[in-house]
């Protein structure tokens, strides 16, 4: 396919020890494989995020709103951007801080793009901090997709950098068909009207 989506990969948790690398680097092997995106991965721990944002909203002041100059690039990959996967843990049944100043940050960056979420942790596999993804995201004019991937218990049902079941890249093919449909087709829609939100 000429002129690919392109599709950027979050790493949203920046704590010491975190799994998260692990877990995008294995998603990005599995788009590339799929071979519809330019698959790009981000990773927030890569980036000055600071949690106190300026008294403006970036909804209503879009390109000038004055971000850090350790955000430049973090800001120009969420620009780029066709579609997101966010790879998240669960952190007391919610997602990372460092996410959700990443988010903030940002507004017309998501808006009228199609998101999917692969998330890991304990018993839920990190589906409590999708779900408050979603309404967050939402808000903010994203389009998430039905599907997502789940790592329960990841600490012991993933080895050599992918997990252990076997149905695990199957499932991500599906995941990453819906993504690309919606990546397509918000893509041309924003071409032929650009979205107001």
């Amino acid at each position: 396919m000429e002129n690919k989506p392109k599709l950027v990969i979050i790493v949203g948790s920046v704590r010491e020890g975190r799994f998260g690398p692990v877990v995008a680097s294995w998603v990005a092997q599995q788009a590339a494989l799929h071979g519809v995106f330019e698959v790009d991965v981000v990773d927030l721990a890569e980036f000055d995020v600071p949690l106190a944002l300026p008294a403006a909203s970036p909804k209503h002041a879009g390109t000038n709103y004055p971000r850090p100059d350790g955000m430049t690039a973090l800001t120009s990959a969420l620009t780029d951007a066709d579609a997101f996967v966010v790879v998240t843990p669960e952190y007391n049944h919610s997602y990372p801080a460092s996410l959700k100043a990443a988010i903030d940050w940002h507004f017309t960056q998501w808006a009228a793009k199609s998101v999917a979420f692969v998330s890991y942790g304990g018993a839920a596999g990190g589906r409590h901090a999708v779900l408050h993804l979603e309404n967050v995201l939402t808000e903010l004019h994203a389009v998430t997709v039905r599907d997502g991937l789940a790592f329960p218990n990841y600490f012991t049902l993933w080895q050599d950098g992918r997990p252990l079941d076997p149905g695990s890249a199957a499932y991500a093919r599906i995941v990453l068909d819906q993504l690309a449909w919606w990546a397509i087709a918000l893509r041309s829609a924003r071409e032929a009207v650009p979205y107001s939100g």
